[in-house]
C-alpha cells in the first residue's frame, strides 16, 4: 500500500530485485516494471550463472547512486550488470 500511495503522488519508487527466476518466469514482470513511469531499478546482474541460471540479484552497492538518479527522473545506466 505504501508503494501504491507513492506512486499515485507521482514520487520515484526505488526498487531492489532478488529473485531466483529473473531470468525465466519473472523476466516479463521486471520488463514491464522497467516500462512504467516514477519506478527506478537498482541495477542487477545474474547471482551465480553456473548453479543459478536464472537467479537476479541488485547490486546493493548501487543504491545510493540509483536514488540521486531516480530524483532527477533518470534510470540509472546499465541496469543490467
Amino acid at each position: 500500500m505504501a508503494c501504491k500511495a507513492h506512486l499515485r503522488n507521482q514520487k520515484p519508487l526505488i526498487l531492489s530485485i532478488s529473485t531466483n527466476d529473473g531470468l525465466s518466469a519473472n523476466a516479463k514482470n521486471i520488463g514491464l516494471l522497467l516500462n512504467m513511469k516514477n519506478i527506478y531499478l537498482v541495477p542487477f546482474g545474474q547471482d551465480n550463472a553456473v548453479s543459478k541460471p536464472n537467479s537476479l540479484v541488485a547490486k546493493n552497492e548501487m543504491i545510493l547512486p540509483t536514488l540521486l538518479e531516480a530524483l532527477k527522473g533518470k534510470q540509472i545506466q546499465p541496469i543490467l550488470v
